[in-house]
């Protein structure tokens, strides 16, 4: 089969295969969070964003395993650089205390590691004057040790946003504003405070304009005489430059300026949680680089293959041990994909081509007009739709999956698309092609008009 020709092809979604297959898993497997019964075949041909499953099914994967496989599946631009790599055992060292090589010299290794990503790490966020990385296992780590550092350079303070989403350990997890399902009953980290993530267009209606005396939600609180809460003891401000799981929002230009504006009066420090939105997902290489104010940490992961939190030198702990005992700069493989994507995306022009791809399926899906689609967003590949109610969208996502497209739900009613980042104009006419036939399916058109009331509502 041949990326340039290929074409999904669906007998049944889930075939008995896919069934048996999440059947065992689910024998052991704690309850997640498993939208359908599709199970990847890696022995079965599979490239960029077409894979096949045990049943035989060829699909296009416009979901990137939630911008994990940022260049989707044994790309050549991945895969002729790990073809190079003789695997070893263990793959996965202590790496908070030992260092690795893989041959070479640091400068020009054989293959690059865990000292080569942090390279390219902070060479990509020097323009932030970042320059030192502490590499984890997961974006959750990642934000966890972000966290960390911010508290130990003062305050007691944290301001997070509404529907947004860091992560799942107890930490991340206190910062989380998206669905009451992952928070409820877990002790938090106190002094959080929430603000409204501003998308409006046009006038304000989510509660960030206000005509108290800081005219926006957080200056009010931090205002010097008739505010609750005194700047100093503010250590940081989490924002996801494109919101994830709050439904791909996108902050309006007055929000950021606010932002910057109160960064500027009172020093706090901005945590860019690019776990999603970063490695040019967004049509730059990082989210915060569309926005008018500098972050003093950048979290990353998924595509990264690890978890990293970079920032700059000053600001993490100087005492050995004060973050530790997180293996991430030891997991070898991991490192040299890392290095392989982040090569991959500047040598191929892939942020360039994230930005033209994503205006091809904005204008597409604005085209197609749909009385379903209540709103269209987002910045580069990192694309949602919004139906006009959460029934809509589950029934949209069926619809598509039936039909050979691999989606995945967000926010309330949201139905987002990542396709990999060197996506062609073909696949992504192909993939907008099954979607706008899936939106005039019978399923899709007798899903419920009104809207629900959940507790998973953003």
């Amino acid at each position: 089969m041949n990326r340039e020709t290929a074409e999904p092809s669906v007998t049944e979604m889930p075939g008995e295969r896919a069934k048996q297959w999440a059947d065992h898993h689910g024998q052991h497997a704690a309850p997640s969070t498993y939208v359908y019964d599709f199970v990847w075949d890696t022995s079965e041909w599979a490239e960029g964003p077409f894979c096949t499953d045990v049943d035989g099914n060829v699909l296009l994967d416009f979901t990137s395993h939630v911008a994990s496989a940022p260049l989707g599946y044994n790309n050549p631009k991945i895969m002729d650089t790990l073809d190079e790599f003789g695997l070893v055992d263990p793959l996965k060292i202590a790496g908070q205390d030992f260092y690795v090589s893989n041959g070479g010299t640091p400068d020009d290794p054989d293959i690059p590691g865990p000292t080569q990503l942090l390279d390219r790490l902070t060479e990509t966020t020097s323009h932030y004057d970042l320059d030192t990385a502490f590499l984890s296992n997961s974006g959750a780590e990642a934000v966890e040790n972000a966290i960390k550092i911010c508290y130990a350079d003062g305050g007691h303070r944290a301001i997070t946003t509404e529907g947004a989403f860091h992560g799942r350990t107890l930490g991340a997890l206190s910062l989380n504003r998206s669905k009451s399902v992952q928070r409820r009953g877990y002790p938090e980290i106190p002094g959080v405070v929430s603000v409204p993530y501003c998308s409006c267009t046009g006038e304000c209606t989510c509660g960030w304009k206000t005509d108290g005396p800081g005219g926006n939600a957080l200056a009010d609180r931090l205002h010097p005489t008739r505010g609750n809460i005194p700047p100093e003891e503010v250590s940081f401000l989490i924002i996801e430059p494109q919101q994830g799981e709050g439904g791909y929002r996108v902050p309006s230009d007055e929000f950021a300026q606010d932002i910057a504006d109160l960064k500027a009066e009172h020093g706090f420090k901005i945590i860019s949680d690019e776990i999603q939105a970063g490695l040019g997902r967004t049509g730059e290489m990082w989210g915060i680089d569309h926005l008018p104010f500098d972050p003093d940490v950048i979290t990353s992961a998924k595509g990264l293959r690890v978890g990293a939190t970079v920032a700059n030198g000053d600001l993490f702990p100087e005492e050995k041990g004060r973050l530790s005992s997180t293996w991430g700069a030891g997991d070898i493989l991991a490192s040299a994909q890392g290095v392989a994507t982040l090569d991959a995306i500047q040598e191929h022009d892939l942020v360039d081509n994230a930005r033209k791809r994503g205006r091809q399926l904005t204008e597409l899906v604005a085209d197609f007009d749909s009385e379903y689609v209540v709103d269209v967003r987002g910045r580069g590949l990192m694309f949602a739709i919004e139906l006009d109610t959460k029934d809509r969208r589950e029934a949209l996502v069926k619809a598509a999956l039936e039909r050979g497209l691999l989606t995945l739900g967000c926010g309330y009613k949201a139905l987002r698309l990542l396709p990999p980042m060197d996506v062609t104009a073909r696949e992504i006419e192909l993939g907008t092609s099954i979607l706008f036939d899936a939106l005039e399916s019978p399923r899709v058109k007798q899903a419920s008009p009104s809207l629900e009331h959940s507790e998973d509502a953003v």
